[in-house]
């Protein structure tokens, strides 16, 4: 008997569909920001976080994309694939349609690590260019110069550029078990917890919202964006302004705060109606 074979988009599909169920509520999505592919899509061409990192993050940053590429599961639960490609600059200025990893002492300005997302004018929320920054001036202390913690920080913003938002943001609550919990005990076991070191099924049962589906049919938000250079919502120009800055002062207005009341979420628009969102996480 002749065997069919299938395509292995289509195989990787059909688990992803089987192993996530569709949530009813997605309750710590990021809005609804999110790159304009499929997972479909990124299965063919994932998408690139570039590894601007010295050697010390590096072991991080491998773990991170392995734990969102959720490699070694049975089932498989990868709703959007990623890979590592090298950095092509050193001052860690975006790049259209992927992610830049960066570290340096930023300096004593109160955060560890934080994500910053351009996204399109218009309603659907496309991303078009994000960055992940980890600040040594904080992580060469004894409190944060642990595996722990890089791995906690790395993870976390690497998932806000996915499109993910905290499924809890009060530091001194039970961890819940996934890098998208704040806490102060990041891989559990100064209290004999949960581990917060990767992501959790509900992590990509939100992802799932956002990437599970056919590209090319609407999502139901409107706006017609698109991420490719010079398209849909991008302005014609391709890449959007970008907006250096490592202070509070340069993220425009603070839309949201933490569980210890500090404002944790900032938006600033741009001069071509584009915006960039910043998720800071604070030291404690």
């Amino acid at each position: 008997m002749k065997k069919i074979r299938f395509p292995l988009a289509l195989l990787v599909l059909a688990v992803v569909a089987l192993s996530l169920p569709l949530m009813a509520s997605a309750d710590h999505s990021w809005g609804n920001y999110h790159w304009d592919i499929s997972t479909n899509e990124s299965i063919d061409s994932p998408l690139q976080i570039g590894d601007q990192l010295n050697g010390v993050w590096d072991s991080s940053l491998i773990a991170t994309s392995a734990d969102w590429n959720d490699l070694g599961n049975d089932p498989v639960r990868t709703v959007l694939f990623n890979g590592i490609a090298a950095g092509s600059n050193t001052d860690c200025s975006p790049i259209i349609g992927r992610v830049e990893a960066c570290n340096s002492e930023y300096g004593e300005n109160g955060w560890l690590g934080l994500a910053q997302i351009w996204v399109y004018r218009g309603k659907d929320g496309h991303i078009a260019q994000a960055l992940v920054k980890v600040n040594d001036t904080y992580f060469n202390t004894p409190t944060y110069n642990t595996p722990a913690w890089r791995d906690f920080v790395m993870c976390q913003e690497v998932g806000h550029t996915f499109g993910l938002g905290h499924q809890d943001e009060t530091f001194d609550t039970a961890n819940l078990g996934t890098c998208m919990d704040y806490t102060n005990d990041p891989d559990g076991t100064e209290n004999g917890q949960a581990s917060n070191l990767h992501p959790n099924q509900h992590d990509f049962d939100v992802l799932y919202q956002k990437y599970g589906h056919l590209n090319g049919v609407s999502d139901g938000k409107g706006g017609g964006g698109t991420n490719k250079p010079g398209g849909g919502n991008g302005g014609g120009k391709g890449k959007p302004a970008q907006v250096p800055g490592d202070d509070i002062s340069q993220w425009g207005k603070a839309i949201s705060t933490d569980g210890n009341g500090r404002p944790n979420e900032f938006e600033l628009t741009l001069r071509n109606g584009d915006k960039m969102i910043t998720h800071v996480l604070w030291a404690n």
